[in-house]
């Protein structure tokens, strides 16, 4: 009886190796530069790295990391000992990115591995817009971008070098940084959201503006997408 037992419960136990092994697997992001300038790409966790034109890099990610991030910068310098500054997305001097960029800087969102083991993923332009972007599954789910030229239609009181910043990072308030939670869209939330309807536009943006995909799935990420 015991050895009846013991293979009874064998596939069982097989299943929840299997399972496990599959819902801890690591994503891997495959980032590309398609614009025709350098852009410093940047990622929490996975550091950053300059990229030249249709130059690529690949980062993997372990299964259950929520929180991340990848954006571009612009116009960096950095020396030997990778120090230096961008003109946007700036992340404390440095070359590899420990903490987020500072705004305005376009954003590639994710939590992977949470509820019901799926996959959440956004474009953000809550830290502003500097660099048009594809946000993409490899395979099975729908892809997100924002290729507006939102920095050569955006209102003057959001220009700044190199970008176009979302009006928490200039005015402060509540209206727009949504530090209360009680918040909604506004005039300048909507100069954002009618350009790029899938992206957010503003903190509380989030049933027009969050995607999911199944757990283990890859992604890629494209600045200046054709």
């Amino acid at each position: 009886m015991k050895a009846r037992t013991s293979l009874a419960f064998f596939p069982i136990l097989l299943f929840s190796v299997l399972s496990f092994t599959a819902v801890t697997q690591a994503a891997t992001f495959d980032i590309l530069n398609q614009c025709d300038f350098p852009v410093w790409a940047a990622a929490v966790p996975g550091g950053g790295r300059r990229l030249g034109p249709n130059e690529p890099w690949t980062i993997n990610v372990p299964a259950g990391t929520a929180g991340a991030r990848i954006w571009g910068r612009t116009n960096c310098n950095f020396d030997g000992n990778g120090r230096g500054s961008c003109q946007t997305g700036d992340c404390n001097g440095v070359l590899e990115c420990t903490g987020f960029g500072q705004p305005p800087n376009t954003l590639a969102e994710y939590a992977l591995n949470q509820f019901n083991n799926l996959d959440f993923f956004d474009i953000s332009l809550v830290d502003g817009f500097n660099i048009p972007m594809d946000f993409s599954p490899t395979g099975g789910c729908r892809g997100i971008r924002c290729t507006a030229d939102i920095n050569g239609q955006c209102p003057n009181e959001l220009r700044a070098p190199g970008g176009c910043n979302n009006p928490c990072t200039v005015f402060k308030t509540d209206e727009y940084c949504c530090n209360s939670g009680n918040c909604g869209p506004t005039n300048f939330s909507r100069f954002f959201k009618e350009r790029c309807p899938d992206a957010y536009s503003y903190p509380k943006d989030d049933p027009t503006s969050t995607f999911t995909c199944s757990g283990g799935t890859n992604y890629r990420v494209v600045f200046c997408p054709r």
